[in-house]
């Protein structure tokens, strides 16, 4: 995962704060710049008006991007305090002029809130690894068994394609998989890291209407 992905993948970014910050408004992006490590690196940030973001670290030096930063292949102190300045740099961005939500995408924020409204059920989250942390359980009232889980996985996990691409998912009891699979091919599928028998995963890219989706939730709930 790239250091923006990772930084802001949670998060809205709000135009007014930008503004208010110091972001320079060009065409249909944000940017903004800054010295890091007592100017011997220039960070570039990029915001679309759509939300994508882009970072640069330029090595002053020479005036060439620092690829070392992105290269798995570097740990050595240096890398390390140029990442450790850069992701402090972001973060701090973040706390500044963004909004926090629940989960990436926007289709799963839709889902929760619909969720809420209609079960007077929140999300919890119970993992402390940091790798899980960002999953959302959701649990019937009555039962206190989950009906749903909204998790955030590269695609490879459901299309074995090594498709590494970010996606959120949720997961939901059915007793008509088969039929949702088939009907739904590259949006629906067994339930990842579930009983493939019983839970069903639908990838939240806004392929499926929400109402068809909530359609699903209500059986889970239902299952459960």
């Amino acid at each position: 995962m790239m250091i923006e992905d990772e930084v802001f993948q949670r998060k809205r970014f709000v135009p007014f704060k930008m503004t208010a910050f110091g972001f320079t408004k060009k065409e249909d992006q944000y940017i903004y710049e800054t010295d890091l490590m007592d100017g011997a690196f220039h960070a570039i940030l990029t915001v679309s008006n759509k939300g994508a973001v882009s970072g640069q670290v330029i090595d002053v030096m020479n005036d060439e991007e620092y690829h070392q930063l992105r290269s798995h292949q570097f740990h050595g102190a240096y890398v390390t305090r140029v990442r450790d300045a850069y992701e402090q740099w972001l973060r701090y961005i973040a706390e500044n002029v963004c909004d926090e939500v629940l989960f990436a995408s926007d289709q799963a924020n839709r889902i929760a809130q619909l969720i809420l409204n209609q079960y007077d059920v929140k999300p919890d989250f119970p993992w402390d690894e940091k790798q899980y942390q960002t999953y959302g359980t959701f649990r019937h009232a009555d039962t206190r068994k989950w009906f749903a889980l909204i998790m955030n996985i590269p695609m490879d996990k459901l299309l074995k394609n090594k498709d590494q691409t970010l996606v959120d998912i949720i997961n939901l009891k059915s007793d008509t998989l088969a039929e949702e699979v088939s009907a739904h091919p590259g949006v629906i599928f067994p339930g990842y890291h579930m009983n493939h028998k019983t839970w069903l995963s639908i990838v939240l890219n806004d392929a499926l209407k929400d109402e068809d989706i909530m359609a699903l939730v209500q059986r889970s709930y239902d299952l459960t």
